[in-house]
């Protein structure tokens, strides 16, 4: 009996610890903003400056069949500044890189449709392969790993819809 209650207390834990997800079926806007102008390594601002439009690009290719005109739910998603530049400003090099935001999934047609989490994204997540022996510096002129976490980033919020 009490083996029994042991394991349905460890299957009600197991459900609630699952993420939740949003169930969206269409999607009216994906917006996302950062301030780039709070960033106060030149280079930094450089790298990431047309963040916003690439992700939102990124995550609105990978939902085209649910994007709609019509009323629908709308990911927000809001990037964390300071992670942007702190690879820059610390010299180190390109796997410290790393895409921090808050998630919003709202949706004004049904109101239990959201989800809010935060989703940290490197390059370590975004399975970059370093060939034996050679580094990766971080540097302006590094686009590919600029949009392996552009593409871990997105991938990660769609992985999150319904």
């Amino acid at each position: 009996m009490l083996m029994k209650q042991i394991l349905g207390a460890t299957a009600v834990l197991g459900l609630l610890a699952q993420p939740t997800l949003a169930a969206v079926d269409t999607i009216q806007e994906v917006d996302v903003t950062t301030d780039i102008s709070a960033i106060q390594n030149a280079d930094a601002a450089v790298y990431w400056g047309s963040l916003e439009a690439d992700l939102e690009a990124a995550i609105a290719a990978r939902v085209t069949e649910r994007l709609t005109d019509e009323p629908g739910a709308r990911i927000l998603v809001d990037i964390r500044e300071v992670e942007l530049s702190s690879a820059f400003d610390r010299a180190l090099n390109l796997g410290d890189a790393v895409l921090v935001g808050q998630v919003n999934i709202v949706d004004d047609t049904d109101n239990s449709n959201f989800d809010a989490y935060e989703l940290s994204v490197s390059l370590e997540t975004a399975r970059v392969v370093v060939p034996e022996g050679q580094t990766i510096v971080f540097n302006t002129d590094d686009r590919a790993s600029y949009q392996a976490l552009i593409d871990t980033f997105a991938q990660g919020v769609v992985d999150r819809l319904k």
